[in-house]
Order: structure tokens, then C-alpha cells, then sequence
């Protein structure tokens, strides 16, 4: 899910990190607007959390990798624009200091796990009523890293760094992400649910 550097042509990496910018730009303003500073603590911890579990990877035909995300776990958690700025700062410590993730591509990646992930498992999560809670968290997991799995293959495949087509990554993508993300969301609803029954106000519940 981490692109590393030299696989997005100079148009792709403008565009997502054009994208990421105005949408962090929005993020933290609306963070700083409204209140959810005193939820900077907890915000801290999941990063920390975060940041640690997506140091597993569970190794794929072909070369490659997938781990764990946890975009809709932030964002289940602290709500989507705090779980954005959490993301946000795994996804930059793991660029500019462990080298995970090019620096060029660093947009592309924001996109594709701290908003597509984070926006969608969140969303999906808050669809469920309260008694279903746990398959609300299961299919934000679960779908939150396909939707920002087959974005990332279709960043792939149009960048003319890559000869591989649209044909061809995002199925790639999109399968394996698609598969291997039922653990993502298994992950994602226990943690869920662990944390309705132990401290339920650590949830955002705002609508």
C-alpha cells in the first residue's frame, strides 16, 4: 500500500499530493474548530498503535506485501477528520523517517489510507445500528482497505512510470486487498468492540 518512490509519473504525484494538501489544509482547521483538540491525547495513542501494527505484513505472490492499515479503525475511533490528522502522522513518520513510502508518492498515499480508508470504514461503520456495531466496524475494516487498495492500483496504472495498465493493477490490487482484508476488518471490529464494552466514551459519537 506504501508506494515507494519512482512509481508515479510527475502528473499523478502533483494531482494526489494536490489533493492531500487541500484536504489537510481543511482538516486541521475544522479539527481546531471544533473542539476536538481535547481528543489530541487519545489521537496520539492510536497513531502510536497504528504506527506499530503496520509493521506485520503478511508477504503476497510477486514480491510483495500487504499489513494492516487501520484507516477505518482512526476514523471509528476519532471520528474522520481527527482520524485523518492521526493518519496523517503515521503515514509521514513512516516516510521521512523509516523510508516507508517514497516522498514523491507520500499524496498518493495519504489519499489511499488516511481519507479514502479513514472516510469510507467510518461511514460504513456509522450506517449500522448500535446492535450491529461489530459488523459496522467488520465492513469498514474490510472495505475501507479494498476501496484505497484498487485506488492505489489505479494510480498505478495510469502512471506512465509503470508498464503495467489499469488492466492489470487494479485487479492485482483490488483482489489481494479485497482478500486479505477480511483480517484487516476482523482486526478493526474487535478492537471495536473491545472498546464499546470497556470505555465506550473513547468513541466519537458525534454525527
Amino acid at each position: 500500500m506504501h508506494i515507494p518512490d519512482g512509481f508515479l509519473d510527475v502528473t499523478v504525484a502533483t494531482l494526489t499530493y494536490a489533493i492531500s494538501i487541500v484536504f489537510a489544509i481543511y482538516a486541521f482547521r475544522r479539527v481546531s474548530s471544533s473542539g476536538s483538540r481535547d481528543r489530541l491525547a487519545t489521537a496520539s495513542v492510536l497513531a502510536a498503535v497504528i504506527f506499530a501494527a503496520q509493521m506485520l505484513n503478511w508477504p503476497l505472490p510477486g514480491g510483495t506485501s500487504l499489513h494492516f492499515v487501520g484507516g477505518a479503525l482512526a476514523g471509528v475511533v476519532l471520528g474522520p477528520w481527527l482520524g485523518f490528522i492521526s493518519m496523517f502522522l503515521v503515514i509521514l513518520v513512516q516516510c521521512l523517517v523509516f523510508h516507508d513510502g517514497g516522498i514523491t508518492a507520500l499524496g498518493a498515499n495519504l489519499l489511499n489510507m488516511a481519507i479514502i480508508d479513514v472516510f469510507s470504514g467510518y461511514y460504513l461503520y456509522r450506517i449500522f445500528p448500535d446492535r450491529y456495531k461489530a459488523v459496522g466496524a467488520f465492513l469498514g475494516g474490510w472495505i475501507g482497505i479494498t476501496l484505497a487498495g484498487i485506488a492505489c492500483g489505479v494510480e498505478l496504472g495510469v502512471s506512465s512510470q509503470l508498464p503495467y495498465g489499469l488492466s492489470i493493477t487494479v485487479p492485482v490490487m483490488g483482489w489481494w486487498h479485497f482478500l486479505l482484508g477480511v483480517i484487516e476488518g476482523a482486526i478493526t471490529s474487535s478492537a471495536v468492540v473491545y472498546i464499546l464494552r470497556r470505555s465506550p466514551h473513547i468513541l466519537d459519537t458525534r454525527r
